[in-house]
This record gives C-alpha cells, structure tokens and sequence, in this order.
C-alpha cells in the first residue's frame, strides 16, 4: 500500500492536475528504445504513439491530436528536424522534446530555434526525461488560467498575453506562444531585476546553456517588437539577467 501510494504521488495525472492522459507522439526509430519508453510513460499515466519513423510520424499526427512531440532528430525518410518544421506548421502552439545522440551545440541551438520546448541526449535516465515532460505540460494553455492576465499595457503597447499579440495605434503583431510568455513573464516582474536562472527554471523547467542562448535570442526579438515605444526597454544585467523598464503608469 505505501509503494501504491508513493507511486500515486508521483503520478504526472495528479501532479499536473490534468483529467485526461496526456497524448504523446513518439518518434524514434530505435524500437527497442521505443518500446521501453512507451511501456515506462504508459506506466506513468501518458497515452503513447509509436511511429519508427519521419514519415510516420507525419501521417500519424496528421490523422490524430496530441499534447506533446517526443521526435529523435536522426530517423530514415525525415528527420526530426523537418518533423518539427512541419508540424510547427500545422499546429503553432503544440510543444514537442527532441531525443538525439547528437550533442553538438549546433544541432541544440537548431532545435531550440525550430522552437522546440527542451532537447535530451543519448544515452538518458528515463525519470529525466519525465520530468521534462511534466515540466512542458505544466506551461501549457490550458494550465496557464491562474497566472494570465487579459491585457496589459506597458507603456504605449497593449500586451494580449491570452490571444499572444501586442498592439500599438491600431497596428497588432502576432507572437508565438514562447514569446508571449517571455513577454508575460517580464511584464509580471517589470523594473526589477531578473535573474536569467529564474527565469528560465519558470519558463523551461531547468537552467541550461542552450536554454540561455534560446532565450537571447527570444529577448532580442521582443525588443524588435517594443522599439517604437523609446520609454520601454529590455537592458542586460552583467551576470545575472534583465531589467524590464516599463514606465510608472
């Protein structure tokens, strides 16, 4: 009984408050590997899809609806990267986890710019990648009600966090989901100093350094977006993260 319950404990189910499985499309053409993880994520609660391959994968998700990717970069007919690039251009919004023995820090920095929400490599401890998994679903929409807030105006913008846009004299820009968090995240904490630790823990799950290169990267686009507005500024902290300066309403 004490095991059942230590087990329940850590059941993603509970933990994440979530009332269906939590559909997962796996792509990996090892197939021992992927039968080991799709017995071990069932185990743990998660409704699991086993494609061997790019291609697959494709179709499968295609034909079905899913919470969360789960793509190995190096598979026959498409590779995970295009997997990802197709998808993102199906669905914006769904989050996807690239699995790969690769561990250069090209390919890291190229599937964080496909917008891929974490990377985990080869050989891996499966509770690691399960709670990178638990740590992605916990930030999606639907578990985001709590913290949004409809519109925020910072400075002469207005900041629709729910509808992922910012908008100024009438002229809207659409933002990723990524970016409409980053952004949300800075406006929560607005002038006052941000470590970058922080930041990327609440938003990823963990601090890396691939992250913090993704995050730059993010940060340099929300200013592209915000640079009419000449009282709002995103500045740098030496060694510890950002100040977003927002103006005294």
């Amino acid at each position: 009984m004490k095991a059942r319950l230590e087990k329940e404990q850590h059941s993603p189910l509970l933990y994440l408050m979530v009332k269906e499985r939590p559909k997962i499309l796996l792509a990996e053409d090892d197939l021992n590997l992927g039968v080991l993880l799709v017995d071990y994520l069932e185990t743990e609660g998660f409704d699991v899809k086993l494609c061997k391959d790019g291609e697959l994968a494709l179709k499968t998700f295609q034909n079905n609806e899913f919470d969360l990717c789960l793509l190995d970069v190096m598979m026959p007919k498409v590779d995970g990267f295009a997997v990802a690039k197709e998808i993102r251009e199906k669905n914006k919004k769904i989050p996807f986890i690239f699995i790969t023995a690769k561990s250069l820090k090209e390919d890291k920095l190229k599937g964080y710019n496909l917008g891929a929400d974490d990377y985990i490599t080869k050989p891996f401890d499966e509770e690691e990648l399960l709670w990178k998994i638990k740590a992605v679903i916990r930030r999606m929409p639907e578990n985001k009600s709590v913290a949004k807030v409809d519109v925020i105006s910072l400075g002469k913008y207005s900041f629709d966090y729910t509808n992922q846009s910012i908008a100024l004299a009438g002229h809207t820009k659409r933002m990723t989901e990524r970016e409409s968090d980053i952004l949300h995240y800075l406006a929560k904490h607005r002038n006052k100093i941000i470590k970058r630790e922080d930041m990327l823990k609440e938003l990823w799950g963990e601090n890396d350094y691939f992250l913090g290169r993704s995050l730059d990267v993010f940060i340099t686009k929300i200013r592209k977006y915000i640079k009419e507005d000449q009282t709002l500024s995103i500045e740098n902290v030496f060694k510890v993260g950002f100040i977003f300066n927002v103006p005294l309403d």
